[in-house]
Formats: C-alpha cells, structure tokens, sequence
C-alpha cells in the first residue's frame, strides 16, 4: 500500500497497539466468548499488517481461514463446553500459573535477544525484502501455490490433520 510515512506509521502504531490490548484480552478476560472475539481482533490486525505489506493473498487467506473458520470453530467449541457449571469453580491466578507466565516471560525474552542474530531476520529488513514486496499480486499468489504444492506439501497436510483431530474432539466434548 503506498501511504505517505507519516500515515503509514501510524496505521503501524495503531495496530500494534490493537495487537498488543487484544492479545492481553485473549490471555486476561475471565469470559471464554470474550477471549474467543479477542482472538479474532488479534487476527483480522494480523490481515491488516499483510494488507500493509502489500500482501493481498495471504491478507484474504487470513482472514478466510483463521478468522472465518478457525475463530469460528473456537467460539463454537466454547460455546458447546462452557457451562455455568464450570465457571463457578474459575479462579483468576494459581500457582501453576505463575510458573507457566515465568517460563513463557523467559522464552519471549531469549527469543527476543536471539531472532535479530538470525539470517532470515537480516534478509527480511534489507532491500531484498523491499523487492519481494514489490512484486505484483498474481507473482506472488504463484509463488505460494509452487510452495504449498511442492515444498510446504508435508507441513500443511499435518496442519489440517491436526485441524481435524482438534475439531472431533471438540465434537466429542460437546456431545458429553
């Protein structure tokens, strides 16, 4: 998308911010079905940071499969097993909960001081990752097809097996 800098900065600013509040709300709501929509504003600000990029087809894809399937699916699932049975017992912090945030804040910190090092985080933040932007939308929708069908063909068949496993458990749940 071809914004004047200030502008462009600020739609970066503004959804970072809405990246950073939903993803809080998907980790501290009480309520499942409000986590479950915070998900999926976390999702559709992803899609806008791919619009951003100039990426229109992995903009679509997201919005179509994660946000229109996969969140569905979710709030679904949390709306067949939420019941007000459950919620009674809900406490906000336990220990185990403090050990699980100190381990979590641990690996986002070695990972934050250990991506910058790598070669692939040096390539996306040169002139190379500038050109690859710049290419036409039909190029690049080519180009992840050629990926999916060839190299990625593993990784995305285990992908929807484990999509499917998820979702027949979900089922099996919901029916108990």
């Amino acid at each position: 998308m071809d914004l004047p800098g200030l502008i462009h900065d600020f739609i970066l600013i503004f959804l970072g911010m809405g990246l950073l509040l939903g993803g809080l709300g998907v980790v501290l709501l009480p309520n499942s079905i409000d986590s479950a929509f915070s998900l999926g504003f976390v999702l559709i600000c992803i899609s806008l940071f791919y619009i951003l990029l100039n990426s229109h087809f992995v903009a679509g894809a997201q919005l179509l499969i994660y946000v229109g399937a996969i969140n569905v699916l979710i709030i679904f699932a949390v709306m067949f097993i939420n019941s007000s049975e459950n919620s009674k017992d809900f406490r906000l912090w336990t220990v185990g909960d403090g050990v699980t945030s100190l381990v979590c804040t641990s690996l986002f910190f070695s990972l934050i001081t250990t991506i910058p090092d790598t070669s692939w985080y040096r390539i996306i933040w040169t002139t190379k990752a500038n050109q690859i932007i710049e290419q036409d939308l039909i190029s690049n929708s080519q180009q992840i097809g050629i990926h999916l069908s060839t190299d990625f063909f593993l990784p995305f068949e285990f992908i929807s097996i484990i999509l499917l496993v998820a979702l027949i458990g979900a089922i099996v749940l919901a029916r108990q």
